[in-house]
């Protein structure tokens, strides 16, 4: 089993920058894929980011690319990982969940392909 908590969501103005953290506990070594994923009232939860911690494989959605940035503090414990958010839109207010699974079971961007969720941290983004 893997707890996951993330922190670090807030209220920031556009153009303004936040950095999550996703904090995982339990059996986290053998978790190979941590991501983030955002969802917004009436819209389905997405993929924003997700890190491969074997390679340090990293994707985005492009809808974030040069924007956000996912790290990992430490690839053999596993234990957290931050997403960077720089340039901040209104679009991206959303409620972050951190995941992340042994292995995936689809499309990196989907939700139904990780096994652990986090209970999700809300960011607000005001223009």
């Amino acid at each position: 089993q893997v707890q996951l908590v993330e922190s670090g969501g807030g209220s920031v103005q556009a153009g303004g920058s936040l950095r999550l953290s996703c904090a995982a506990s339990g059996t986290t070594w053998r978790q190979n894929y941590m991501a983030w994923f955002r969802q917004s009232p009436g819209k389905e939860r997405a993929g924003v980011a997700v890190i491969y911690f074997n390679s340090g494989y990293t994707n985005y959605a492009d809808s974030v690319k040069g924007r956000f940035t996912i790290s990992q503090d430490n690839a053999r414990s596993r234990s957290t990982v931050y997403l960077q958010m720089n340039s901040l839109k209104p679009e991206d207010t959303a409620m972050y969940y951190c995941a992340a699974a042994p292995a995936l079971s689809g499309a990196w961007y989907r939700h139904p392909s990780y096994t652990y969720w986090g209970q999700g941290t809300q960011v607000t983004v005001s223009s």
